[in-house]
């Protein structure tokens, strides 16, 4: 407080926990903590805005544990640590590489106490970073610093973040590459005809199969031979990020393929049912012999999904064959332009 202010002034009570300074006429909220008195600006001269900054105060108050409130930073991040090891280990890759920038550009120290930290610090780290990644890095930054201070939180330690304000980049959607059907058959029969490649048919069987039931290589990784159904024609998948099986038809497309293998012995109770987990090499040699553009794996779940718009299977309908929980919001934002310019090239053929 001014000294030359408390020498003329008086704090007047107004409520309880709210005084009004004779001078300035500003309020400040006066509240116990741990049994020392704490008084905060409410940084206003109108009563009513006066109280319901109060009230913000007072909840910030009912929020935290005081026991906790002098949590330190390197305290905080040791949760953040814990609380990351259950996903996905390329997720826990990108959260433990920020993590460990963070440790080793963070100016402040480890040991600053996490209810002293400000906004302003954060974005002025926020900012050094953003020199050197790209928008969509940066928005990981960003969503790392809304973690651990939602963690924060969470425990009690804080009652509100002081990331709330801060705003994602926008990302430019990137153009992604996605071959054609007769394409996605020519890269299949080219990865078989390899016949000095011990893995080609091995490989040509993961690809085939990714690019005619529209699944990821983490899908086919789990795949075992008990997850087939060839009676009822069904087949259970299983996504890393959620561990949740969902079940999806046995499509005449992908039949064939599964019905061969299984006569071949690649089907069996309890052993993965493909033996290369990751089609990568092979579809980028084969790409680079049939003059393709690099698709990747990816690609062929697009493919499938291309194939399936333009033979005019509803959104809601390809969004639970891949598993999601949306009701087909994702797909129809991703892929709504291929049904208009499949429509435009079906009404061509309506010429006289």
């Amino acid at each position: 407080m001014n000294a030359s202010h408390h020498k003329t002034g008086k704090y007047n009570r107004v409520a309880d926990h709210l005084y009004r300074y004779s001078v300035t006429k500003k309020y400040y909220a006066v509240i116990k903590v741990a049994g020392k008195t704490k008084w905060i600006s409410l940084n206003t001269t109108d009563r009513e805005i006066a109280g319901r900054n109060l009230k913000v105060e007072l909840a910030k108050l009912k929020n935290t544990d005081p026991q906790k409130s002098k949590m330190t930073l390197e305290a905080l991040l040791g949760l953040y640590e814990q609380s990351i090891t259950g996903l996905a280990e390329h997720t826990k890759a990108t959260r433990k590489s920020i993590l460990k920038v963070f440790k080793d550009t963070w100016p402040h120290g480890l040991q600053i106490q996490v209810s002293a930290i400000s906004p302003g610090q954060l974005q002025i780290w926020l900012s050094q970073q953003q020199s050197r990644l790209k928008n969509s890095s940066y928005n990981e930054y960003l969503r790392f610093l809304r973690h651990i201070f939602t963690l924060a939180i969470n425990h009690k330690v804080i009652a509100e973040s002081p990331v709330t304000s801060f705003k994602q980049l926008r990302v430019e959607k990137p153009v992604r590459q996605t071959p054609s059907w007769d394409e996605f058959v020519k890269l299949v029969a080219d990865i078989r005809n390899q016949k000095y490649n011990c893995d080609a048919q091995d490989s040509a069987d993961l690809v085939e199969f990714m690019g005619r039931a529209g699944v990821g290589t983490a899908e086919c990784a789990n795949l075992k031979g008990e997850h087939i159904d060839l009676i009822n024609g069904r087949i259970t998948l299983y996504r890393v990020k959620t561990d949740i099986g969902y079940v999806v038809p046995l499509y005449p497309q992908v039949k064939v393929l599964l019905e061969r293998m299984n006569t071949e012995g690649k089907i069996k109770r309890g052993e993965s049912v493909f033996r290369v987990k990751d089609p990568k090499r092979a579809l980028d040699a084969a790409c680079t012999r049939l003059k393709f553009p690099k698709y990747s794996s990816r690609a062929l779940r697009r493919c499938f999904i291309t194939r399936a718009v333009e033979m005019g299977i509803d959104f809601k309908t390809i969004s639970a064959w891949q598993g999601h929980q949306d009701g087909g919001v994702l797909i129809a934002k991703t892929y709504s332009h291929l049904r208009t310019e499949h429509s435009d090239k079906m009404a061509e053929k309506m010429a006289d």
